[in-house]
């Protein structure tokens, strides 16, 4: 249950809704219990009027008006109790997606680069909708379960003192009983279950993300069959799900018939020493409400095992401490936006092979450098450093005169405009995709942006609200790295990181792209990633790294005449 506790904490925020629920669930409780307890006793007591001279002076008015009571407030109190349990559940749960998501992001990508973005996806959102149960199916039955039976009980030993402990020790004991006897039988289903729903999830959107490349060679039934095989064991753990509900209220009536059994054997002679009289059908109506006690609770642990699995998915991410950690003081600088990588050395974690080894290099403000290797040289993540993805492991990186560590968060992004070769397209507007990397920027200056770059035509009609991504309109490769490029324009940060952002491209679109660069990011300080040596003879400084280490530095005129590594390069590419 300790897993539970960083979840429970929340709860305070939404005490009063919560609260409320449960006292209209109570209410709601009591109205049911007072309905067909009153209704039993009612009609006895009206036949056996209805049998003696009493006939003429039995009073039919005012049960009735409390049977039309307590009918009217089990409608509205069962109403108004779903509206405002429902209501303060959901806002828990935004609440709750908003907190982990805080928790998450600091450890993007260095704690959570094992994880993959499909199970992401699914802690965060099956995972913390099985938080729920914790208040509707635990918290809420339990407490209005205990206080309910409690009431009970005093209702009855106020007519019969043996009659109500009689009842209320045999409800006790069940209340006891079964929330452990169905956690037991539920927990290793629960568990199951929350995996294979991580699990099918995964196998989904492995298919749909990868459906045309899977399709191309040959992969896709196989794919397919992954996810047939994930939803029939997550339907066999929903299938003995429903078996141990039907369990539950299996035997739930049959002990609520035994207790009925046992409760009129008690009564037959009698209520309170009493000739038998409709007290009778009172107390026999009142065991036959205090199924409404325990239906709730019966079959509700069964899910705690679910919950609890869920609780530790989420506590994976929620308790775990970020690898950087950025101070939150005013970052010093010298308003020079020069780089300085110092001997730096880097690995990752799971790696005993460094992915950088002794690097140093200079890059002056307003400089443009080129750094080209082959794939996995070493050249991203080199400025993955650059941006404190993760800390490295020996010597410093420096902007603008200031070690890295001693940037906060904030001022760092705002100092980097990235252009990678992945442009992600947001399901949204066009507006909504390009005021995020602005988000005070007004219509005026987003129609400029998307001028700058030649994407005017998707200014036609909707405009800037025209939806992209999904059921959206659907842009070319060469499109989404305008909107990479445009998104860098709004943002305006005096370092630009260029990623591969030519990758993919057809020639023409390459020059295209690179023309724009050239002309709306001078007087910046330019880092330009490429395996590709396209228009190198622009840059003012080129770097060659091969197994993480610089080979070779100078501009493209020097190195060609040194006839290295980097003219032989030129010349076979």
């Amino acid at each position: 249950m300790r897993d539970l506790l960083p979840y429970l904490k929340l709860y305070k925020k939404h005490w009063f809704g919560l609260t409320l629920g449960m006292l209209l669930g109570l209410a709601t409780l009591g109205a049911s219990i007072g309905l067909l307890t009153l209704s039993g006793w009612f009609l006895s007591a009206a036949a056996v009027a209805g049998l003696t001279v009493a006939r003429e002076t039995f009073n039919y008015m005012l049960p009735g008006a409390f049977v039309r009571g307590f009918a009217m407030g089990r409608t509205a109190g069962r109403w108004g109790e779903r509206v405002v349990s429902h209501n303060a559940t959901f806002k828990l749960l935004t609440d709750l997606r908003i907190f982990f998501f805080q928790k998450l992001a600091p450890m993007i990508p260095g704690r959570v680069s094992n994880l993959r973005d499909a199970d992401l996806l699914n802690r965060l959102v099956a995972d913390i909708d099985a938080m729920d149960h914790v208040y509707l199916r635990l918290i809420s039955p339990v407490t209005i379960g205990v206080l309910g039976v409690a009431g009970l009980t005093a209702l009855i030993c106020w007519f019969d003192q043996t009659l109500g402990l009689t009842l209320g020790a045999i409800l006790l004991l069940l209340l006891l009983t079964w929330p452990v006897l169905f956690y037991k039988l539920g927990k290793r289903n629960g568990a199951e279950l929350t995996q294979n729903k991580a699990d099918m999830r995964v196998a989904t959107l492995d298919w749909l993300q990868g459906y045309s490349e899977l399709t191309i060679f040959g992969a896709e039934a196989r794919y397919r069959a992954a996810i047939y095989t994930a939803q029939e064991k997550l339907l066999a753990n929903q299938k003995l799900n429903a078996s141990f509900n039907g369990l539950a209220s299996a035997l739930l009536m049959l002990a609520n018939g035994w207790t009925l059994v046992l409760m009129l054997w008690l009564a037959a002679d009698g209520v309170n020493g009493q000739a038998p009289d409709p007290m009778i059908a009172l107390v026999v109506f009142a065991t036959m409400a205090s199924v409404e006690l325990l239906m709730p609770i019966a079959g509700a642990f069964q899910y705690l095992g679910q919950t609890l699995t869920s609780a530790r998915r989420l506590n994976e991410v929620i308790l775990a401490e970020p690898d950087v950690v950025f101070p939150t003081d005013t970052t010093r600088h010298s308003g020079q936006f020069d780089i300085a990588f110092d001997n730096i050395g880097f690995a990752y974690n799971d790696s005993e092979q460094p992915v950088l080894r002794d690097v140093s290099l200079t890059i002056p403000a307003g400089h443009k450098t080129a750094i080209v290797g082959q794939t996995g040289s070493g050249k991203s993540t080199l400025i993955q450093l650059l941006c404190r993805y993760w800390d490295v492991q020996q010597g410093e990186v420096r902007i603008a005169g200031t070690r890295l560590q001693d940037w906060n968060e904030s001022d760092l992004r705002a100092a980097i405009s990235v252009v990678s070769q992945r442009v992600d397209i947001l399901n949204g507007t066009l507006r909504d995709n390009l005021i995020m990397a602005k988000p005070d920027a007004d219509d005026a200056l987003l129609r400029e942006t998307l001028q700058r770059v030649g994407l005017g035509k998707l200014l036609d009609a909707p405009g800037l609200d025209a939806w992209l991504g999904d059921a959206g309109r659907q842009l070319s490769g060469g499109e989404k790295r305008r909107i990479g490029i445009a998104r860098a324009l709004l943002h305006n940060g005096p370092i630009l990181l260029l990623d591969e952002p030519t990758e993919g491209l057809d020639k023409q679109t390459e020059k295209q792209i690179m023309a724009l660069f050239e002309s709306h990011f001078t007087n910046k300080t330019v880092i330009f990633i490429t395996h590709r040596l396209v228009e190198l003879e622009k840059m003012d400084t080129i770097c060659l790294i091969e197994q993480g280490e610089i080979v070779e530095h100078g501009n493209h005129h020097q190195l060609l005449a040194e006839q290295g590594r980097y003219f032989q390069l030129n010349q076979t590419l």
